[in-house]
């Protein structure tokens, strides 16, 4: 009996100090929630996060809050303060909630993405962008060359299908994946290399694992009985393996002075003045495997994503194939390849990958923010930790920036001419934005665009012969998943007789 009294008034106390603490204050319309629970049982719907979240502002407003056990959550569905958590207060807003997943994925929030914003972020960061400029800066195996060579050989995987139904998602995963190996590396994988198969799988398994709201990241000692917790560890230790297998083979033969990758790079960063590998160092072999570990998932998935998402509403709306295609046939035709340099020759394709990335962003919740000190949100307060959402969903499905928002329309991105690239509204964040944004936005951009642009120079996408076309429903996860589909890639006649003729 004395127990119960004793916490009735623990918590009748935190009610009135919770009271008392925001008297003057101005905060986000909160959802109903319960001592211990929060507000769980106010959230349970049979829609995907980010649409439910995006009903919820109908109700409670373009910015509200809710509960997840003890912690404090905002959701920001407008892009004006989308636009004031990412860049006007990015730094404010620049940490990551440490949580039980994510510890378990990057050893503790060793890396880059889900790190606490301080030296060891800011360190790791630099690296990969100095090595973004290593690999822009040299004429010989530059980041063009190489996504060149890969859409090279993916064409060649999608041309030995010989029009027959084909799941484009190893080509596709393995395309994107040769790209960042040989930015961490330097090496690449063939198709019936079985680690390719691994890495697909466990990717796979992690994805849709940090994108479930698991209950262990709200109540950790749930992980004693989560069949999902014991599914993602098994799965980052082969990915850990793997890594680590590369690594050791990569730093038996580093040297210094011949620096070629981001391994590279950050091995030459941790040593010292005398040439020795020193275990005080800021960087340890663990931040070096988990900063690696970071791009192949952020690298990989989203852009393989992407592209089959890209795939799947051409084959929804064949017109615009078809106008990419006249437009690459009248502005490069067939004696050549595209490049880079051809961007501003092709706005259609271009403004569709932009319109793909508008309807289906990769991550419709980005990761979440949160709060590094007592801040603001427009007029509501916003307490130190405070994890924050930007509902990229909303922001990209706004019915009074976007005209028909839920219609695939890449023209909304061209001028009346059809000629010239426009941004219709700013309420458009497919990378994030500020301290915190994707970073790598311009190799994604630039596969994008490759990858699409030589394969439809060269192949017809055809539905598969059931005559079923890919569902546009998507699977919530850490990268928002199409759902496995089946289509033919048959050799355009124009193609094939250009070759034949050469």
């Amino acid at each position: 009996m004395w127990w119960f009294l004793i916490i009735s008034l623990l918590i009748l106390l935190y009610y009135i100090w919770q009271k008392l603490r925001s008297l003057g204050k101005k905060y986000p319309m909160c959802l109903p929630h319960l001592p211990i629970l929060g507000s769980l049982i106010y959230l349970k719907s049979h829609e995907e996060t980010h649409i439910y979240f995006t009903k919820l502002k109908e109700k409670y407003g373009q910015i509200y809050a809710f509960w997840l056990g003890s912690y404090y959550v905002v959701v920001v569905n407008h892009f004006s303060l989308a636009k004031e958590v990412l860049l006007k207060k990015g730094k404010e807003f620049a940490c990551r909630p440490q949580m039980v997943t994510t510890d378990i994925l990057t050893d503790t929030g060793k890396g880059i993405a889900f790190s606490k914003y301080g030296p060891q972020w800011r360190t790791s960061r630099k690296l990969v962008q100095s090595t973004f400029s290593l690999f822009k800066d040299r004429s010989s195996q530059n980041l063009e060359k190489i996504i060149c060579q890969e859409a090279n050989s993916l064409c060649k995987a999608l041309a030995n299908t010989q029009g027959q139904n084909t799941d484009p998602a190893l080509v596709c995963f393995l395309a994107s994946a040769n790209v960042i190996c040989q930015f961490c590396f330097s090496s690449s994988w063939k198709q019936d290399d079985e680690e390719v198969k691994t890495m697909m799988n466990f990717s796979e398994v992690i994805t849709k694992t940090l994108g479930k709201d698991s209950l262990v990241d709200i109540f950790p000692w749930t992980q004693l009985f989560s069949k999902d917790m014991a599914l993602l560890k098994e799965n980052i230790m082969v990915r850990n393996k793997l890594l680590e297998k590369k690594f050791k083979i990569h730093k038996e033969k580093f040297d210094i002075d011949s620096v070629n990758n981001l391994l590279d790079m950050m091995l030459k960063a941790k040593i010292n003045n005398n040439g020795l590998l020193t275990q005080e160092s800021e960087i340890t072999d663990k931040h070096i495997l988990m900063t690696v570990g970071d791009i192949f998932g952020a690298g990989v998935e989203t852009s393989s994503s992407v592209i089959k998402w890209s795939i799947a509403y051409m084959l929804h709306y064949p017109q615009v194939q078809e106008t990419i295609q006249k437009e690459i046939d009248q502005k490069i035709g067939f004696t050549r390849t595209p490049v880079l340099s051809d961007r501003h020759q092709l706005p259609f394709l271009e403004a569709t990958v932009r319109e793909v990335l508008r309807i289906r962003p990769v991550a419709p919740l980005l990761i979440p923010h949160v709060a590094r000190t007592d801040t603001s949100i427009g007029e509501y307060t916003i307490p130190k930790d405070t994890r924050i959402y930007i509902n990229l969903w909303s922001i990209h499905h706004d019915p009074t920036e976007w005209d028909e928002p839920e219609q695939f329309k890449p023209e909304r991105f061209l001028d009346k001419n059809k000629e010239q690239l426009i941004m219709p509204t700013a309420s458009y964040f497919p990378f994030g934005g500020g301290p915190r944004t994707c970073i790598g936005e311009f190799l994604a951009r630039a596969e994008l665009f490759l990858f699409l642009s030589w394969i439809l120079q060269r192949f017809d996408l055809e539905v598969a012969d059931d005559g079923k076309l890919p569902s546009l429903e998507g699977k919530f996860a850490m990268v928002f998943q199409i759902l496995p589909f089946k289509l033919k890639f048959k050799l355009r006649k124009a193609w094939r007789e250009a070759q034949l003729s050469a």
